[in-house]
């Protein structure tokens, strides 16, 4: 059991997920680590979330964070929720290797959960040994920090902590805690879960603890819960379109794996596109590529309509049929509203600044040319600003031969003269939305490597400095912008760390 003596008051827990949703958990205590030490700390979330640490030694830190010790006020406990994994329905998932911690008020008012990830067996672990590896820990630490730093919505790391002992997967592997933060964990699944045995009153009190922490301004409501499904197909919508126009492939989108509160959570054998492909696949247990890049909107409206299907007797217990024609109603706004996400985001990648309508056409062409000629999508992006703005060289460099190229540059060139700004602020404006470092997959492995094979985390540092400011170009970093050779990435798989 962690130690009790003297807990550390890092912060005031207000656990409301353990207050008012008995039955919805399992009480658990996280494994003491043999060995703890602090692998990374992630000092601007703790400012966020109003940590006080300056006063505590890394030591007690890493005790802390292992879960070896536990703060004053913490109620660890693994959330219960099932899922569709790969299509195929499970009843019974759950926390198998995480514990919520508590929950805390940050800086801006904001109710955050603080979990642990990897911090030993609990209920729900289904043989597991709950456990999990420096490398997927480290993993999670670097892309969450990376998609932050992009805007967009994501689960944060605030502390990777070594235990000490081995874990055994395909090898033997040092192990590690990670301290994970997030809005909420509630998902999908979590509704599937009491849906699936048939208990509407759980789904509703789960609806209704979700409408007051995630979404006040429906309270009182009649149609609440119709507007809760609404709300979280826009927030899908937005960003699976962010997702889309930087390449990140999520590599297990499972309805366990999307958190209604919109956020991206679970980073497993998640990776960055590199030659722009629809098709794209990199992990390996996806093996007919269910989620592959180009399918991710459509895999993430199919979870949407596992969602409205445990919501329907909330939205009209009288009449099965008056329910689905209003769920379905909401989810066919599902597309609409991921293209509107998609096209507005797109515009300012593209430098445009106004709307019109041969917009969508535009950009899907540019599209396409990228995939006739595997031509990296983070590159092309970023060198097309320095072409807006006269130096062309650079992005047809990236182009094996494509006639097709020329023509489409002058097509955005006049498209923004129309706006008439100066081509050079639509450059500039391109430059702050198109990233030059993104996590490349080359790179996240050897410093993921070097850390865990030889406890040095030089190369691991170095890339989260560059991914951090995705946007600032800087000398000395070029190697960070340079994609793997092609043969690299055609036989590049990623792996769930689990």
């Amino acid at each position: 059991m962690p130690s009790s003596s003297l807990p550390v008051e890092l912060v005031s827990f207000d656990n409301t997920y353990a207050r008012c949703l008995d039955g919805f958990y399992v009480s658990c205590s996280p494994d003491p680590a043999t060995k703890p030490a602090l692998l990374r700390w992630n000092y601007s979330l703790a400012e966020e979330l109003g940590l006080d640490v300056r006063a505590i030694e890394p030591s007690r830190l890493a005790a802390i964070f292992s879960g070896t010790e536990l703060p004053l006020g913490a109620q660890p406990l693994a959330q219960a929720y099932a899922g569709h994994q790969f299509g195929g329905f499970n009843p019974q998932l759950g926390d198998g290797r995480a514990l919520l911690l508590g929950e805390v008020i940050d800086r801006n008012g904001r109710r955050r959960d603080i979990a642990f990830k990897g911090s030993g067996p609990t209920s729900f672990s289904r043989g597991g040994d709950g456990k999990a590896a420096v490398g997927p820990v480290l993993r999670e630490f670097l892309i969450g920090e990376a998609m932050h730093a992009l805007g967009i919505p994501t689960t944060r790391a605030l502390a990777a902590v070594a235990t000490g002992e081995r874990v055994r997967r395909e090898r033997s592997l040092p192990g590690a805690v990670l301290t994970r933060v997030a809005a909420s964990h509630i998902r999908v699944g979590t509704f599937q879960f009491f849906a699936a045995r048939g208990d509407d009153e759980k789904v509703r009190k789960l609806a209704d603890y979700v409408i007051e922490r995630h979404e006040p301004q429906l309270l009182g409501r009649s149609d609440r819960y119709l507007a809760l499904l609404r709300a979280v197909v826009e927030r899908q919508a937005d960003l699976l379109a962010q997702w889309m126009l930087v390449g990140f492939i999520h590599g297990v989108m499972n309805t366990d794996n999307m958190a209604v509160s919109g956020e991206t959570i679970d980073y497993g054998p998640c990776a960055f596109m590199e030659a722009y492909s629809p098709a794209t696949v990199f992990s390996s247990i996806d093996v007919h590529g269910r989620y592959a890049y180009g399918r991710q909107p459509q895999i993430a409206g199919w979870n949407l309509t596992r969602l409205a299907e445990t919501f329907l007797p909330l939205i009209d217990a009288e009449s099965t049929d008056r329910a689905v024609a209003e769920a379905t109603a909401v989810l066919e706004e599902y597309p609409r509203l991921y293209e509107a996400a998609w096209l507005s985001r797109v515009r300012t990648k593209l430098g445009l600044a106004t709307p019109h309508a041969d917009d969508a056409a535009l950009a899907k062409d540019w599209l396409t040319l990228l995939d006739r000629n595997e031509v990296d999508f983070t590159l092309a992006w970023r060198r097309l600003a320095g072409t807006v703005a006269g130096d062309s060289q650079p992005l047809e460099q990236l182009f094996k031969s494509s006639p097709d190229l020329t023509p489409w540059l002058e097509r955005l060139r006049r498209r923004i003269e129309q706006e008439g700004r100066p081509i050079a602020d639509a450059a500039t404006s391109m430059r702050r939305v198109n990233p030059v470092y993104i996590p490349r997959n080359h790179l996240v492995e050897v410093a993921l490597a070097a850390a865990s094979d030889d406890g040095d985390l030089a190369p691991f540092d170095g890339l989260l400095d560059a991914v951090k400011q995705p946007y600032d170009e800087r000398p000395g970093l070029e190697h960070f912008a340079a994609p793997a050779a092609a043969s690299y990435t055609a036989c590049y798989k990623t792996y769930c760390g689990t």
